[in-house]
Parts: structure tokens; sequence; C-alpha cells
């Protein structure tokens, strides 16, 4: 029979991130997140206790890990904030992941160590102003000049692509055209300070305010020929593949959310008095809550089910994709009736379920929108080609 109890090993790093979030971030995330700063000390901390290395190799500074010890490590920390799980999911999934995927080994001898110890970020550069969902739409350019690619465009809503610790950014661009017409799309490695590249000014968000975030603007930037991620013409279909196992991980932060919304209002409904009663005592409290752990507990099934497979070496794009759906919309609808619990103190940032309304609504955005999750279920189904 199934058994989803997780050995001592992933035990220990729940009780061990949980207790982090709970006396580390949690007093002192407010802070940040009001004045929109990057929480720089914690990051730190988290470097400290390995959690940019989870899913590494030892050899290149990693904990030898696996990526649902990652997703378990997002799950605890999004109980609390999500500011910081993004941070963390977005530079290792993102930022560091291309590098062991698809890197050579002189650039993961280069850039692994330092992203693994958290002393340094990376970032994902795919999404472009005119794209969006559409990632095939990449119009950023990338030509080969003297031995160096001379790259051309912008990017949007960068994650870690500013901060005083990013030490590069991964980009998509056209660098030809294929037999059959088509883009050939590259990666290519754009290290932070290169001329002709800039990171603008950080966007005003709704949530998510204390993750960095940037659009990218490319103008005759130079960088080695050397600077190529993986294989020429195959940057599009890498970073698919980093999608896939990214989405994931977002199913993992979304249940931590929505698990976090349950939290609150657990603690709130035993303290709260309306009516002359403790309002956990009345029924419609009782089954709002009710089915909010029903959304996280069954959201988080399915990011288990779609972790199991991906480490197996399965196909699990279905499951991914079922998985950050149902998570996203579980973090959406708790964030709701979490704040309706709490009624007008639920409108106040001095709560947590106020900074939780405003994170949620991303992550039916992010690394893929509902209506893209939607598509590939049903072209997994064989409904359409």
């Amino acid at each position: 029979m199934i058994d989803y109890r997780l050995d001592e090993e992933y035990e220990d790093l729940r009780t061990t991130v949980r207790d982090f979030a709970t006396s580390e971030v949690a007093p002192v995330i407010g802070e940040f997140y009001e004045r929109e700063k990057f929480p720089y000390d914690i990051v730190k901390r988290m470097g400290e206790m390995g959690l940019f290395g989870l899913p590494f190799p030892e050899s290149y500074g990693g904990m030898g890990g696996d990526y649902f010890a990652l997703c378990l490590t997002l799950e605890e920390l999004a109980r609390v904030d999500s500011s910081v799980a993004i941070t963390l999911e977005a530079g290792v999934s993102l930022g560091a992941m291309p590098l062991y995927r698809f890197g050579t080994e002189e650039q993961k001898q280069r850039w692994l160590p330092e992203l693994c110890a958290g002393r340094a970020l990376g970032a994902f550069g795919l999404t472009e102003p005119g794209g969006g969902s559409d990632a095939s739409a990449t119009r950023t350019t990338a030509k080969l000049d003297g031995g160096e690619w001379v790259i051309n465009g912008s990017k949007s809503f960068i994650t870690n692509s500013g901060t005083d610790i990013t030490s590069l950014v991964t980009a998509t661009a056209v660098t030809g055209q294929k037999p059959d017409g088509r883009k050939e799309i590259s990666a290519i490695i754009v290290p932070s300070g290169t001329p002709g590249f800039t990171v603008q000014p950080q966007y005003s968000k709704v949530g998510w305010n204390a993750s960095d975030t940037h659009g990218l603007t490319f103008d005759d930037c130079r960088v080695p020929e050397e600077n190529l991620l993986g294989e020429r013409g195959r940057g599009y279909a890498q970073f698919l593949s980093i999608l896939d196992e990214g989405r994931v991980a977002i199913a993992a932060l979304s249940v931590g959310l929505a698990q976090g919304c349950v939290d609150e209002c657990l603690r709130y409904v035993k303290e709260r008095e309306a009516f002359g009663h403790k309002i956990g005592e009345y029924q419609a409290i009782q089954f709002k809550i009710a089915d909010m752990e029903l959304r996280a507990h069954t959201a988080r099934l399915a990011y288990y089910q779609a972790a199991a497979k991906m480490l197996r070496g399965e196909r699990f794009k279905k499951e991914a994709a079922i998985a950050k759906l149902a998570a996203s919309n579980a973090a959406m609808d708790n964030a709701r009736d979490a704040t309706q619990i709490f009624g007008g103190y639920g409108f106040m940032n001095e709560y947590p379920v106020g900074r939780f309304y405003r994170d949620a609504k991303i992550l039916e955005v992010g690394e893929g929108t509902s209506e893209v999750q939607r598509m590939l279920i049903a072209r997994e189904l064989g409904v359409t080609s």
C-alpha cells in the first residue's frame, strides 16, 4: 500500500526549517515586507543552513539531497512568508538548476559553489514584455561577433535579478533560425555587472514585497562565446524542462501558504469572541476551516505524487501541472477564507493573513498561469496534439 509518511531524514529537515521559519523569519519579516526591503540576513542564514544547496551534489558545495527536500523546505517557509520562500525557490530551481542540468563542468565549478552556499543568487531570464505565457515569442537576440555573444533585448518580472548578491542571469535569446523557419533559441549566462546589461528599478508589487523583482535590458551586451549554456538552439526546450520541475516547487510553496492560512485561523478562532462565544464554536467558521484544511491536504498529496514521479525519472509533466493548478487554487481560496474569518483584522497588514492574501494571487500566474496548466493537462490526456 502507498505510505505517505516521511522518512526520518525528511522529517528532521521539515522540523528544522519549521523552527527556523517560526523563530527567525516570522518575528521580523513583516517589517521587511512593508518597507519592501530584501531580507539579506535571513537569506544569509538560509545559506548557512545549506538550504540553497539542498538538491545539489556535495562536489559542487551542495547538501547531496534531492528536489523533494527542497519542496518540503519551501512548504515550511511559505507557512510563514512567501517572499522568503520564493527567494529560495527561484535561487535554486531557476537560478542554479539550469547550470547543474545543462552547464559544462567548468561552468558548474565556477558558479555553483557560491550559489549553493547562498552567498550568491542566480536568476532565470525567460519572460519578456510582449511574451507572457508565450515563452516561444522571445525577441531578445544574441549574435556571435569575434568570439562573443552580443545580446540585445529585454526581460520582465525576473526574480533575484537585482540584489547585491546576484551573480548571474541566464537569459534566453534568439541565436538564429532553424531549417524549418522557427526561431533558434539558446540560453546564455550573463554575469552581473556586464557592460550593456542593465537592471531596471524594482517593481512596485501587490505581494511578495520582501522579494527582489526587476525588468532587465540588454544593449549590445557582450559575453564570451563559452557562456552558452547547454546546446545551441536547445535553450527553449531546456527551460521548459526546468519549468516542469519549478511547477512542483511552486505547488509546494502554494501548499505552505494554504496551510499557513489554516494555522493562523486556528489560533485566531480560539481567541476571538463574538456574541458571547469564541468564534470557533460557530459551525459556519468550523466548516470554513475544514474546507481550508481539505484544500491544503489534497494539494499536498498532488505535489508529493509529482515529486515522486520526478525523482523516479518518470514523465511527470501532467502531475506537475495538476499539482501547480490544485495548490495555487488552494492558496488563493484559503487566503480569501482566512481574510473573511479575521474580518476587519484580515485587512490589516499587521496580521499575516493580510500578507497571505496579497501573496496568493501571483501563484495562479507565475511559472505558468492556471490556463496554461489546464492546457498542459488536456494535452497530456490526448485531448489536443
